[in-house]
């Protein structure tokens, strides 16, 4: 019976040994108490590094990188996908986005039969939708999932194009090498959703002219309506929609006055950017890494060190700066349980995406065996993480 459930969750969560020729270590994925890694893995177009690290009682922030065909069919169009997804209020809406997301983007590329601005702007309308659809059914037994949401950053690797897509405050930065210098800056792809930055706030009030108390400052950190910190988001249906916003809700999420438009929005900014050969490698990661590394640090690290593991690296990079600004040891905050480890820091993700040009350059021509793979992982027993060969490191 053991055995059986190593190779199912073997199947469900990581790539099968032997993909783009790879094999022993790099086919596995691991956990160390609240953190989950895969120190290195290979998509289309070079090598890939991902962690997580959980904060929440219930593990908020979901990722998935997916290399492959990105239709429905082996006739592609070829390329890599990313996805980081930094729930709030709960896992419910992250886990959806996790579950659809990308099965949305493969239907309607199959349809355009390319990758495009709109077949990324059309699965990000059908996930909402999807998911307001999941909270009107349940609406009447669960009313709470009404004020759940997720921010949703995702890449998009295909034809020599990066496209970058983003609700919400995850970032993507991008690594360029400076040819005269040899340095390597960092640069930000993602606009940014989060209301503490001074343009996301002149917005809610131009989308909102009548709404004087759109935006107000609670605590010292500015929130819609003194509720959410960011403008856009995936569900949070109780701020989009009004009927919604009423009993059963808790009152702590409930609006005194009505509303007649949409609060937040689904909408992504997304942007494409042609790859070059200076063009080394992409951060994905969510907000809990930025609280406590600059871009440009995050950059820093990633170009010093080796590419396995780097992910694991820029976490714990994250959590002893978390630890020094409550003036306490990075060894004494690891063994903080989850729950009380969010007084600290939020869940973290983060993918470090590294660019071959010689791959990316090739565009579709590139093809391979499809690898899919989510981060966090599942809570076993020590036994079974030992038994797949994972280690404690």
């Amino acid at each position: 019976m053991l055995s059986q459930l190593i190779n199912f969750l073997k199947a469900c969560w990581l790539p099968s040994s032997g993909q783009y020729g790879h094999t022993g270590s790099d086919s596995t994925c691991c956990q160390d108490g609240l953190l989950w890694y895969k120190d290195s893995g290979r998509h289309l177009a070079g090598d890939f590094s991902m962690a997580v690290i959980q904060a929440n009682n219930l593990l908020e922030d979901q990722s998935q990188i997916e290399s492959g065909s990105l239709g429905l069919h082996e006739s592609g169009p070829y390329g890599t996908f990313i996805g980081v997804y930094d729930g709030h209020g709960g896992p419910e809406t992250s886990r959806y986005v996790n579950d659809q997301l990308f099965q949305h983007l493969k239907r309607f590329t199959t349809e355009q039969k390319s990758m495009s601005v709109e077949v990324i702007r059309k699965a990000y309308q059908a996930t909402e939708e999807g998911f307001l659809s999941m909270v009107t059914k349940q609406w009447s037994v669960k009313p709470q999932i009404a004020a759940v949401g997720t921010c949703c950053l995702i890449g998009v690797i295909c034809d020599g194009i990066l496209y970058i897509a983003n609700v919400g405050d995850s970032r993507a930065v991008l690594g360029r090498a400076v040819k005269a210098t040899g340095e390597v800056i960092a640069i930000q792809l993602s606009a940014e959703h989060n209301v503490a930055i001074e343009s996301v706030r002149q917005e809610m009030h131009s989308l909102h002219p009548d709404d004087s108390h759109i935006v107000v400052l609670k605590h010292n950190v500015w929130r819609v309506k003194g509720l959410i910190q960011i403008s856009r988001s995936i569900g949070d249906v109780y701020l989009k929609k009004a009927e919604f916003n009423r009993k059963p809700l808790y009152a702590k999420f409930r609006l005194r006055e009505p509303f007649r438009r949409p609060i937040l929005s689904s909408d992504p900014s997304i942007s494409e950017h042609e790859l070059q050969p200076h063009d080394q490698f992409i951060i994905f990661a969510s907000d809990g890494l930025w609280e406590h590394l600059s871009n440009q640090e995050a950059v820093d690290i990633v170009q010093n060190h080796p590419h396995s593991g780097i992910a694991r690296r820029l976490i714990q990079t994250a959590l002893q700066g978390a630890a020094k600004k409550r003036e306490m040891r990075y060894a004494d905050l690891k063994k903080i349980g989850r729950g009380i480890r969010r007084h600290f820091h939020d869940d973290i993700t983060v993918i470090v995406v590294f660019l071959d040009y010689n791959l990316v350059s090739r565009g579709s021509s590139v093809k391979g065996p499809p690898m899919s793979l989510r981060g966090g992982g599942v809570n076993l027993p020590a036994k079974i993480f030992k038994d797949m060969n994972c280690g404690r490191k």
